[in-house]
């Protein structure tokens, strides 16, 4: 029996998630802002979750129906069979979204989700969940469109960004599913010589040894649909053993690293240790404005400082050209893709872009810069740049 699924992920991500559920068996892909919705096997939870680089959790659409108040709303979440889905010993939390919804507070509505649900368990069973906000067994989820509601079920638990092996990290990181988004929307392939010369603590190339390893991403965390009444342990355990069993040896993959800061090298060093992964990098200290390329040809993918993260607007406007004069020099016959959440900065840059891919880095609006980097193909900012 097919199971029905919406899987978020960050915004500017949806045809490239819809792509990779495709590559995991998904049916019915549908992609919508902000995610996609999708069909297969509950079976198919166990995937996803343990192989998707670009989603950020697995939701499991459980039932729903058209409403107008908030009544309606618990009528339909009382109706749903939740003892058979979940014991009334684990703890529950629940979250609400909605667009357009004529409710006056959501916070009302997550409070009558939670008494339908604990209502029914009662019923059940004479026993009801507790609430655990910080660290729950379950989580439902509900979305309010105008008059439509509809629950799932979260089989991820922790968001699949958390893929277990951040031990360390620097102001404002960025998050592990945006890192792969970046190297998809550039079209990266092992084997392409790739450099990051503003790695910060590493996640960028941290995904790219994921990948080139193949090293499923969800191998050192647990999930969600561990604690739902269908989890199947031992198949659960199979599908773990056929991923460990596909991993590579982290030999030297063709993937570089280097930022200026000793401590960001550090965390760095850490982070590829942790997801086990080090002996792929090849990573160093260096300041990206002088490091030279480590190939004739390859990539770079980077997200190099821009307002969130470098409060001196002075910095930056200094910073930009330098940079575009450095890719250009040292780095003839590459591919640069930028990341910039300030659409001002990348004309200082000095470079054409090629390709402008709108994404949101959470609520943040940026765009990934592609530049060919051609000998001479340097355009000067001109004279009268807007300041920044």
């Amino acid at each position: 029996m097919s199971a029905h699924f919406f899987a978020p992920c960050p915004r500017g991500l949806e045809a490239a998630l819809a792509g990779e559920l495709a590559s995991l068996g998904a049916a019915q892909i549908a992609p919508v802002d902000g995610g996609a919705a999708f069909d297969g096997p509950l079976e198919l939870a166990y995937h996803t979750n343990l192989q998707s680089r670009l989603a950020s959790r697995v939701l499991w659409r459980v039932g729903g129906g058209r409403y107008r108040d908030e009544r309606d709303v618990y009528e339909l979440a009382h109706a749903l069979d939740w003892p058979r889905w979940f014991r009334a010993d684990r703890t529950l939390r629940v979250d609400v979204a909605a667009t357009r919804s004529p409710l006056k507070s959501l916070e009302f509505a997550t409070l009558r989700i939670k008494d339908a649900v604990c209502d029914r368990h009662r019923a059940s069973s004479g026993s009801r969940p507790s609430v655990s906000k910080e660290q729950p067994d379950v989580r439902v989820h509900a979305y309010l469109a105008a008059d439509e509601a509809t629950f799932y079920l979260d089989t991820s638990g922790e968001p699949l960004f958390k893929r277990g092996y951040r031990r360390e990290t620097l102001e404002a990181p960025l998050r592990e599913n945006l890192a792969a988004g970046l190297l998809r929307m550039a079209e990266w392939q092992p084997g392409i010589p790739l450099l990051d010369p503003l790695c910060g603590s590493g996640t960028i190339v941290v995904e790219a040894a994921l990948i080139a390893l193949d090293i499923a991403p969800g191998l050192k965390r647990p999930f969600g649909f561990q604690k739902l009444g269908w989890y199947d342990g031992p198949t659960w355990q199979r599908i773990k053993q056929a991923a460990q069993r596909r991993m590579k040896a982290a030999l030297p993959a063709s993937i570089y690293a280097s930022d200026d800061d000793a401590t960001a090298i550090h965390y760095a060093n850490t982070n590829l240790a942790a997801a086990g992964v080090a002996g792929a990098v090849a990573l160093k200290r260096a300041n990206a404005l002088t490091r030279l390329a480590p190939a004739p040809a390859g990539m770079i993918v980077s997200n190099p400082p821009y307002g969130v993260r470098l409060a001196e607007s002075a910095t930056l406007a200094a910073f930009y050209p330098k940079l575009g004069d450095a890719l250009k020099r040292h780095f003839a016959g590459w591919t640069a893709y930028l990341m910039s959440g300030d659409t001002r900065l990348p004309k200082l840059i000095g470079l054409k872009a090629s390709r402008r891919m709108p994404l949101f880095n959470g609520a943040l609006e940026c765009r990934l810069y592609e530049y060919r980097l051609i000998a001479g193909s340097v355009r000067r900012a001109r004279s009268d740049a807007p300041a920044v």
